[in-house]
């Protein structure tokens, strides 16, 4: 399974407007030049719209 380091994964998702869905933050991830690792992470993401960078960092620790 995938991991990231969380400041990372926020650096991935700098400027991100919240609330974003999944496929949101994870087109955002690629337009800032996340790796196939960080995109992996965030494909694992449950379906749900994500209020703030909190959120997205507690869902990606709940599935590693």
């Amino acid at each position: 399974m995938a991991t990231i380091n969380p400041i990372q994964l926020q650096k991935h998702l700098k400027g991100m407007n919240y609330p974003a869905s999944k496929d949101d933050l994870i087109e955002h991830a690629k337009d800032n030049g996340a790796d196939e690792n960080a995109l992996s992470v965030l494909e694992q993401l449950p379906d749900d719209e994500y209020e703030t960078p909190a959120e997205v960092s507690k869902a990606v620790g709940a599935i590693e």
